[in-house]
């Protein structure tokens, strides 16, 4: 059969959205011409790629194998666009990226206009997200993760040191005192970004030793931008990523505490762009990607593992 890229492209959208109503809304197209392609798309090949309903789409097992080929297939037909179009030295197309809230809007978010504006023809989707996005089914070029996870199929790239830092207001300190040794803090109220009980424990690595302490807090957040309002106000000593808090320190709102102490979180010492390979082979995301690590800095990364 003559398969089309708009058909690919139909079915890849709906197959990852489960909905024809998103899939031509992400498109631009009126539902009944999505449909058409759909319909084009298994009649030539004579299976049924999705199970329709009333009330819902969901992929047959033919549907699930097609899907990975057909990826396959789009992203080709773009490198080879792509490498036509180097040829002129212009990156065209759309990234979607994804990022950690509030670092993404901190850091990334400054960052991508300067990018676009050296490339015209590039559009970029950056998406906010503090959970770990399904690259693949969710149609992510990029993403930049604050986590030492490693996944196998995945290529994750370092890009520039996380230094985190314990850091409180001073008017805390005056009253609380300042600790002088790691064990200390269990006798201060302390504040991390909290997303589970294992956040109640920090571990702190010093020259000669490595020190596990649970320690507690009155105010749990899970949001590090709250964590450093909370610290400024004088809730307890925060641990935070310091691009959070480079000014606050700058000026006394905030002082850090323990400096010769380093620290040990599930999120390691750097940030990382991850990626599908498929999608690292496209000049506009390999365009992207340079840019990142040229402006971010390189990273000194160590191995990290948090305790169980």
């Amino acid at each position: 059969m003559d398969l089309s890229i708009n058909m690919l492209t139909a079915f890849v959208r709906v197959a990852e959205r489960l909905s024809v109503t998103a899939a031509s809304q992400e498109l631009g197209l009126a539902k009944s011409v999505v449909s058409k392609r759909l319909m084009q798309l298994e009649q030539g090949l004579g299976v049924t790629l999705l199970a329709r309903s009333t009330r819902r789409i969901l992929l047959t097992p033919a549907g699930l194998l097609y899907l990975e080929h057909a990826r396959r297939l789009l992203t080709d037909a773009a490198a080879a666009s792509e490498a036509l179009r180097g040829l002129r030295t212009t990156l065209a197309g759309l990234i979607r990226v994804t990022a950690p809230v509030s670092w993404g809007h901190r850091v990334v978010g400054r960052l991508l206009p300067e990018f676009l504006a050296l490339h015209p023809a590039l559009e970029i989707e950056l998406l906010l997200e503090d959970r770990l996005m399904d690259l693949a089914a969710e149609g992510i070029d990029l993403a930049l993760r604050m986590s030492a996870r490693r996944t196998p199929d995945l290529v994750m790239i370092p890009l520039m040191r996380l230094d985190l830092v314990m850091c409180a207001a001073p008017a805390y300190l005056a009253g609380a005192g300042a600790p002088r040794t790691p064990e200390d803090l269990t006798g201060h109220s302390c504040l991390s970004y909290w997303r589970n009980i294992r956040h109640d424990r920090w571990v702190l690595l010093g020259e000669d030793r490595r020190v596990t302490l649970r320690v507690a807090s009155r105010y749990r957040v899970n949001h590090p931008e709250a964590v450093a309002n909370a610290a400024e106000a004088g809730l307890g000593i925060a641990l935070l990523p310091l691009v959070f808090i480079t000014r606050e320190l700058a000026d006394g709102r905030l002082v850090q505490v323990l400096q010769a102490w380093s620290v040990e979180t599930e999120f390691g010492e750097t940030v990382s762009a991850v990626a599908l390979p498929d999608r690292l082979r496209l000049g506009r995301n390999q365009a992207l990607l340079q840019f990142l690590k040229a402006r971010l800095g390189p990273p000194r990364p160590r191995s990290v593992v948090f305790p169980p």
